[in-house]
């Protein structure tokens, strides 16, 4: 599951809503009980975006690597709350930083699921100029995910942007080159492209309705499905 930034600081402009993070971990462990094996790729949004910070003039890899440590914060904040309903989990990052986290290693990562683990995948890839997106989808295709379920703050994809355009309509499904020749941001072409390449479905869903991620994992109609079988 990709969870985004944006959505883990709920209704504030900046930092982690501790509210939704609660709702998020309730969720993942209901999940984990119906014997799903869980792992988790975190955005930094909600408390730093390198891209935002390069439109500005900001150095980009200077701008992504401090991105990518505000993944590392919102890790740390899930595992924190699962742990706290009783569900072990394990975050790992990409940069290493072994006072506070494993390093991703793919074999050690499959052991932790396999052991009933949910896995926290922090610091995106490692490299600057990616995005959680293709981060998501690259450990999808590493720990051969059956799905990537991205959760955002809508509750799905759309033409245009709901809150802008009241004639924006929804999609309930979607093929992987409609979104990339029509420039729908479902992910960022890269990722869409690997999952395409890779044959890796999405689910986009609205993280903070209770309950939505467990009605994704028993294959609902929620959000909009991006590839998959039509």
């Amino acid at each position: 599951m990709k969870l985004s930034g944006e959505a883990l600081g709920g209704k504030q402009d900046y930092g982690i809503d501790l509210e939704v993070v609660g709702v998020v971990a309730r969720q993942v462990r209901r999940v984990h009980d119906l014997g799903v094996e869980v792992a988790l790729v975190v955005g930094g949004g909600n408390i730093f975006r390198g891209l935002a910070a390069s439109d500005q003039g900001f150095d980009r890899a200077t701008g992504d690597y401090m991105g990518m440590l505000a993944t590392v914060i919102n890790a740390l904040a899930l595992q924190d709350s699962l742990e706290r309903l009783g569900l072990p989990a394990r975050t790992m990052t990409a940069i290493q930083m072994p006072q506070v986290a494993e390093p991703y290693i793919r074999r050690r990562a499959v052991r932790h699921l396999e052991k009933g683990r949910v896995v926290l995948l922090a610091a995106g890839t490692g490299n600057p100029y990616f995005t959680t997106d293709t981060t998501a989808a690259l450990r999808a295709a590493e720990l051969e995910a059956d799905v990537i379920l991205k959760a955002t703050k809508v509750d799905g994809v759309y033409t245009a942007d709901p809150k802008k355009d009241p004639t924006a309509r929804k999609f309930e499904r979607l093929d992987y080159l409609e979104a990339l020749n029509r420039g729908i941001s479902v992910m960022d072409s890269t990722a869409l492209t690997f999952c395409m390449d890779n044959d890796i479905p999405i689910v986009v869903f609205d993280l903070l309705k209770e309950g939505n991620i467990e009605r994704a994992v028993k294959g609902e109609e929620i959000g909009t499905l991006v590839g998959g079988k039509q």
